[in-house]
Formats: structure tokens, sequence, C-alpha cells
């Protein structure tokens, strides 16, 4: 008698929120330029909950969802933020490097703007003409 193996499947082993959360986030440090392995992400989530109340949640049919956020699929950008948003998450970004100051900032204040200053530049007095 042989044997016949099963697929594995990463679902069945992110059951809590924060599971997920941090199988999502892990994903996203080990390949954040690769756009169809943060979308298996995305659908290993996905399946590890309710994926026809996802359905109704994003208003996308479970077979168009399944097909997205397969290992072929390629989503567009708006289902990747509405299943974000219907699983309870929130895309943010932050910068990788700190920001380069301008020749403006350097010369202004010779030093990098903190986040309590403002860049605002004072008004200037209006002269009435003739």
């Amino acid at each position: 008698m042989a044997l016949k193996p099963t697929p594995y499947d990463s679902a069945e082993y992110v059951r809590t929120e924060e599971e997920r959360a941090a199988y999502l986030a892990a994903c996203m440090e080990e390949a954040p330029d690769d756009a169809a392995f943060i979308a298996h992400a995305l659908g290993v989530v996905a399946r590890s909950r309710n994926m026809t109340q996802l359905a109704r949640d994003t208003g996308l049919t479970r077979e168009g969802l399944y097909k997205a956020l397969s290992d072929s699929g390629n989503p567009s950008f708006g289902t990747v933020l509405k299943v974000l948003r219907a699983l309870g998450y929130r895309l943010t970004v932050t910068p990788e490097r700190p920001f380069a100051r301008t020749k403006a900032q350097k010369r202004a204040t010779g030093r990098a703007p903190s986040a309590t200053t403002t860049s605002i530049p004072k008004p200037r007095p209006r002269t009435r003409s003739a």
C-alpha cells in the first residue's frame, strides 16, 4: 500500500488573530517586493478564517477571492485593500531609511526638522501699490 502525501496548507497553522498578524508581518518582512508571495500570504490568512463571510464583507465572490489570492492569482490593488480591511488590517507606510534633508532645510535650520517643528514659512508683510 502506497502512502499518498497530502498538500501542506499554512492556513491550518495560523489559528489566532495574533498568529495571522505575525504571519503577514513575517511575509512582508521576508519578501516585501514579491507581490505574488504577499497575495498568497493574504490568501493563507483569508482561508484560515471564514472565506464565505470575507466574500460578503468585501463584496467579491468566494470563488473570485480564492482565485485572486491563490499561488497563481494576481489581485488588483483594490482587491488587496478590500481584503485587508475586511480582515481587520490597515495598510501603513513607514520609511525604510531616514529622509534626506533638502538644501532649503539645511540653509534654514542647519539641521533636520524634528517632529515637533514645522517648516511653514512666515508670511511676508503686504505692500500697497499706488
